[in-house]
């Protein structure tokens, strides 16, 4: 059993290759050809969409899982061929090469697909609204999978963060090294989902006998502020002999810290759907930040 892995150099990308090794055969694409580790692996360019269908045919898998991305939400702004390019081009034609082959697709999505105006959890139902060219090309990124056929999974998911890689944990553990004080956004709600969970759940979802189709939301539970998420980092590290002290942390506004692109102010996505598949509630996110943070401890 061979499963097709696209994106395996990203951050959701190098934890799919641990939790899917027990399926089956990994084949692993980056861009590049090249893996972290310095290990190569094959190509998928996903600024060339015309070159994936081949790709699929050439390792006749048994499921192709897409971890690829065009994921710079401010460059998107200035770079919208691109964005459309990785996140709804080549998602479309790589769900259409396995409808062809009677293959299930498994394809990562976003909540930047909501505008934020919501106040409680978002359902898988409930109307999307983009803000930006991001969230607007994995939007379309959807829809093209849709088109393809019903052999496909949607998992939306948010806040993503690793271990390894560049995301907010990473950043927040630099800076706290390196400055007593920070200020950090506190109008923006989300849930924080470690890469290891998205993973893992991902495995349990194909491995099922009756594997789940259609779209489903896959965050950890609860909610916090990126300010909440920060603080949490900061004292979890410190206990851990990760930082030697406990920066300050202010909260500012979205105002105050301008982007290129609007980021949604509420973005927490309901995963009751998801968790009835999985016959198991999803961990707290606090308790998500806590194993990465050991993880990185004991490295």
């Amino acid at each position: 059993m061979t499963i097709l892995l696209l994106g395996a150099n990203g951050q959701v990308g190098h934890e799919l290759r641990r939790s899917l090794a027990p399926l089956g055969s990994i084949v692993a694409t980056t861009r590049s050809g090249e893996l972290p580790d310095g290990g190569r692996c094959e190509i998928a360019d996903f600024d060339r969409p015309d070159t994936l269908a081949e790709l699929v045919q050439r390792i006749a898998p048994v499921a192709v899982v897409n971890a690829a991305a065009y994921t710079a939400v401010d460059k998107a702004e200035d770079e919208e061929a691109a964005a459309f390019r990785a996140n709804a081009e080549a998602p479309g034609i790589l769900a259409q090469a396995c409808a062809e082959r009677g293959i299930p697709f498994v394809h990562y999505s976003t909540d930047y697909v909501f505008d934020g105006q919501g106040t409680h959890p978002y359902r898988e139902d409930q109307a999307t609204r983009p803000l930006g060219v991001y969230g607007a090309s994995k939007l379309a990124g959807e829809e093209t999978v849709r088109q393809a056929g019903d052999n496909h999974l949607i998992l939306r998911t948010a806040w993503v963060y690793g271990a390894r890689g560049h995301n907010f944990l990473r950043t927040m553990l630099r800076l706290g090294a390196e400055r007593e004080a920070l200020n950090v956004v506190a109008d923006q709600t989300g849930t924080p989902t470690p890469a290891y969970l998205i993973a893992d759940v991902t495995a349990r979802l194909l491995g099922m006998t009756a594997p789940a189709r259609g779209t489903l939301h896959l965050t950890a539970s609860g909610g916090t502020t990126w300010h909440g998420f920060a603080e949490a980092i900061m004292q979890g590290a410190a206990t851990r002999g990760l930082l030697e002290r406990v920066p300050r942390i202010s909260p500012i506004t979205s105002a105050e810290f301008p982007t290129r692109a609007r980021r949604p102010a509420y973005s927490r996505m309901d995963v009751s759907a998801l968790e009835g598949v999985l016959g198991t509630p999803l961990p707290h996110w606090q308790q998500g930040l806590d194993r990465v943070l050991d993880q990185i401890a004991k490295a």
